[in-house]
């Protein structure tokens, strides 16, 4: 069997994801403003008990597969790395309250996303991180990519 040579352009790149779910809760608000101003803007997500998600979180790394093991990266390192980083920090956590890299921030899917892709960057080493999606619901996430590199994976 003949491996591919890693210095050929035509060798595609690979994009491997990894999916992992947790829950917190969080709420919506920002000191600066009244009272009144946090309920127009943030509406259900102001109430200042907080409200749950389940989130799920899709990590995708890019890199070219070792030519020994065939894998871009060690999938246990980032089961790991995703234990440690993400989970043991906010699943089953109130943000707002728990999570120290969320501290005067407003716990955004966004801005989750972000604090994520800050955790996890440097702790990748094999392959580079390449896109972390998170999603809030079914229905809404949001997307951190390298230096807002788009989904065609633009650096």
């Amino acid at each position: 069997m003949e491996l591919p040579n890693r210095r050929d352009k035509r060798t595609p790149m690979v994009l491997l994801t990894r999916k992992i779910e947790f829950a917190a809760s969080h709420l919506y608000h920002n000191p600066n403003l009244s009272a009144e101003e946090n309920r127009r803007i943030f509406g259900k997500c102001n109430n200042p008990h907080g409200h749950g998600h389940n989130y799920a979180l899709e990590v995708t790394v890019e890199g070219e597969p070792d030519p020994v093991t065939g894998m871009v990266l060690d999938l246990k390192e980032l089961k790991e790395i995703l234990e440690r980083e993400v989970m043991q920090r906010m699943d089953h956590r109130h943000l707002n309250y728990e999570v120290a890299e969320l501290a005067g921030q407003i716990p955004t899917c966004e801005n989750v996303a972000r604090v994520i892709w800050q955790l996890l960057e440097p702790k990748i080493t094999q392959g580079r991180l390449h896109r972390v999606r998170l999603y809030e619901s079914p229905d809404l996430f949001a997307d951190c990519y390298r230096n807002g590199a788009n989904a065609a994976g633009m650096s």
